[in-house]
């Protein structure tokens, strides 16, 4: 066994202290321990150097030139152990570190802006990454490491993830004001039938559950045009060029006021937003506080579950 694998800290403070204090009694009150426990540190300490630490007299324990040499590195080793202690407990504290987040331009701008706001107030110096992404690129950022976790919806289940949901979002259709589907107050995906919809391009999930869901009912739309962004398909619909078809939750803040929101009824059709972690991965105390004000953010809107799915 080497020398380092018998040193131990308790070893280490007993001789930083009586170094200082010279005397058995001051450095086991300073160490809130027995004096005869101070003495036995110090044996074991000499007994594993193979030097002699200290001469004893009939009052002061007088340091050898071993110790005179030792004590700075045995007071380097305690600050850094001191250091390290202390940014742990920042970490915990949630006083320093760092979230990154994986999150599309759509999830961002309907569930983040309230939550960074409320998060930045409570914890000034942790900073705060966003890696917004296309969808198909949004699994992979998680999976590969390159954030701690994701806000959305991936796009095919993959064993890698876990889930923990934050939002249970609605299929809407979303159409100018002027429209004639804006004068319900729900609408039915028959009523579908014949429209022109403006809709998310080919591959993206909610694309699939729109069109698996029309072909189930034996609902037939004209396709005018098909955007990659949510973004775009909300100014296309805000400039009268069709209806669209999207989840309720993420258009809620579309800074178009001609717009309006309908729930798609018979059936209703849903998709979680969720917290996207590597499974088998603990959040750092930063990501955890972000997802609780998160969700204590989502709740507050009444758009959030009270707990997640775990």
């Amino acid at each position: 066994m080497g020398t380092e694998q018998q040193i131990s800290l308790k070893q280490l403070r007993a001789f930083a202290a009586v170094y200082r204090f010279r005397r058995l009694a001051a450095a086991a009150e300073h160490l809130s321990v027995t004096q005869s426990a101070v003495s036995v540190l110090l044996r074991q300490l000499e007994s594993s150097l193979g030097v002699r630490l200290f001469d004893r007299t009939t009052r002061f324990l007088e340091p050898t030139r071993a110790a005179d040499e030792a004590i700075a590195l045995a007071e380097r080793v305690l600050g850094d152990v001191r250091t390290f202690g202390d940014g742990m407990q920042a970490l915990r504290l949630r006083q320093r570190g760092r979230v990154e987040v994986a999150v599309t331009p759509a999830v961002g701008m309907a569930v983040m802006p309230g939550a960074v706001r409320r998060f930045r107030a409570e914890y000034p110096d942790i900073q705060i990454v966003l890696d917004d992404c296309a969808p198909e690129q949004f699994l992979a950022r998680v999976l590969s490491g390159k954030v701690e976790f994701g806000i959305g919806t991936p796009e095919q289940a993959d064993p890698g993830i876990a889930l923990d949901t934050l939002v249970e979002d609605t299929l809407c259709v979303v159409c100018a004001s002027d429209h004639p589907l804006a004068a319900r107050r729900r609408v039915r995906w028959t009523a579908l039938d014949g429209m022109d919809v403006i809709a998310i391009r080919g591959g993206y999930g909610v694309r699939r559950q729109v069109d698996a869901m029309a072909a189930q009912l034996g609902v037939s739309w004209r396709v005018v045009n098909e955007a990659a962004f949510l973004t775009s398909a909300l100014w296309m619909t805000a400039s009268g060029l069709g209806v669209s078809i999207l989840p309720g939750a993420l258009v809620a803040t579309a800074p178009y006021p001609n717009l309006v929101i309908r729930p798609l009824v018979s059936p209703t059709v849903t998709r979680a937003i969720s917290v996207v972690s590597q499974r088998g991965r603990s959040l750092s105390p930063a990501a955890q506080g972000f997802v609780t004000v998160l969700r204590d953010d989502l709740l507050g809107r009444g758009v959030a579950h009270p707990t997640g799915d775990g």
